[in-house]
């Protein structure tokens, strides 16, 4: 785990396989925060992806989507521009994933307030640092 993380104490994960829907497996709330993706193979994990959700407005207030985190991973679109519900078993199929464990973070709440994006740059600047790249399921950042 990223050290960034270890304050974050509004926390869990889930585990996700092509069989299973994405829908019933995400137990993230409505909150906002950072979600960080693993392939599992085994008893290996590898870092494939960070994403985030929320907007901290310039009068310190949140500005978060409908459904926060469970909407952000449920339904952000990705690969084929349609919701993961759908487009991370057809991603899995292709590379031949086993499993995804999804850890999730809120990182903005009446106890914290992180911004959700620099805690999502910070994970990927150290994921940089250690790899020469972004984790293999982010595009950009």
């Amino acid at each position: 785990m990223y050290k960034e993380l270890e304050k974050f104490k509004v926390t869990n994960s889930f585990t996700f396989t092509v069989e299973d829907s994405l829908e019933q497996a995400c137990n993230a709330p409505d909150g906002a925060g950072i979600f960080v993706v693993y392939a599992v193979e085994g008893n290996e994990k590898e870092l494939i992806m960070v994403g985030s959700t929320g907007t901290v407005q310039n009068d310190g207030t949140l500005k978060s989507k409908n459904g926060g985190l469970y909407d952000k991973i449920v339904n952000g679109h990705q690969f084929a521009k349609t919701g993961r519900k759908y487009s991370w078993s057809a991603q899995m199929k292709l590379e031949n994933i086993e499993a995804l464990e999804v850890t999730w973070y809120e990182t903005f709440n009446a106890d914290v307030k992180a911004i959700p994006t620099t805690v999502e740059g910070q994970v990927l600047q150290n994921f940089l640092d250690e790899n020469g790249r972004l984790p293999r399921w982010n595009v950009a950042f």
